[in-house]
């Protein structure tokens, strides 16, 4: 039998590359969209990086579930990973445009994508839904409006899914992660090399480090692999402790 198919959604960002590596690792035959992957030279060389794992140039949320399924016709995880750019500032500043395409990248393609797989999904045997959401919004800040707002929205998502799916057995569930080092969000220069950046992070974070990627890696490969399906509609934080009372009255 051919190995079981895993989607990653956005692989070239934030829990995308330790995504597809530990999926792979698993035993998964990962099959990989990013916006990147239009171009053809982007899809070559993230081929290259990563021998046998598949690149789809295909970009809307039902061409992607497609090109998915037509690899083995057994789509059995689903791993909706969002990230953009946050866009902060205050709202009597905003402009709606952002919004609107910050709300396009976190909420509604993993809806399309979600609405285009729940078929496959219940078609295979064994589905998980694996969603990389934030806690973000556990600690509001000022002019955090719209990515808060998309995050929140994406964690309800998670919820309204998990009930639909949980009849067929399929688990919904969200790692929630804040402070994970990623290029999109806690990029090395600032957050790594930078003794500032390393002493911000130890102030606000009780674990006093960023995440590793191998480690939200783990969990997703978890999530995606645990033999029950009562787990369901969990929103994980993965933050090393963040936010904490300290950190509230700072």
């Amino acid at each position: 039998m051919s190995a079981p198919i895993a989607l990653v959604t956005n692989v070239l960002e934030f829990a995308g590359p330790p995504a597809g590596v530990a999926l792979k690792a698993a035993g998964f035959q990962v099959v990989a969209h990013d916006v990147a992957f239009a171009a053809d030279e982007a899809r070559q060389a993230w081929r290259d990086a990563n021998p046998g794992m598949l690149a789809l140039a295909e970009q809307s949320p039902a061409a992607v579930v497609e090109a998915a399924w037509s690899v083995g016709q057994r789509l059995v995880v689903l791993v909706s990973n969002d990230a953009y750019r946050p866009i902060h500032g205050p709202i009597e500043q905003a402009d709606s445009k952002d919004l609107q395409a910050t709300l396009d990248r976190l909420v509604l393609f993993p809806f399309e994508l979600a609405r285009a797989a729940i078929p496959k999904l219940k078609a295979s045997r064994g589905s998980r839904v694996v969603m990389v959401t934030s806690n973000r919004t556990r600690l509001p800040l000022p002019g955090g409006a719209i990515p808060d707002m998309a995050r929140s929205a994406a964690n309800a998502l998670v919820k309204s899914l998990s009930l639909e799916l949980a009849s067929s057995g399929i688990p919904v569930n969200a790692v929630a992660p804040n402070y994970l080092y990623s290029e999109t969000y806690y990029p090395r220069a600032r957050f790594v090399d930078d003794a500032r950046g390393r002493a911000f992070v130890e102030h606000v974070v009780p674990a006093g480090r960023l995440a590793r990627p191998e480690e939200i890696g783990e969990l997703i490969v978890y999530l995606a692999t645990m033999k029950g399906s009562f787990l369901t509609g969990s929103v994980i934080d993965f933050s090393g402790g963040w936010p904490v009372g300290s950190t509230l009255a700072d």
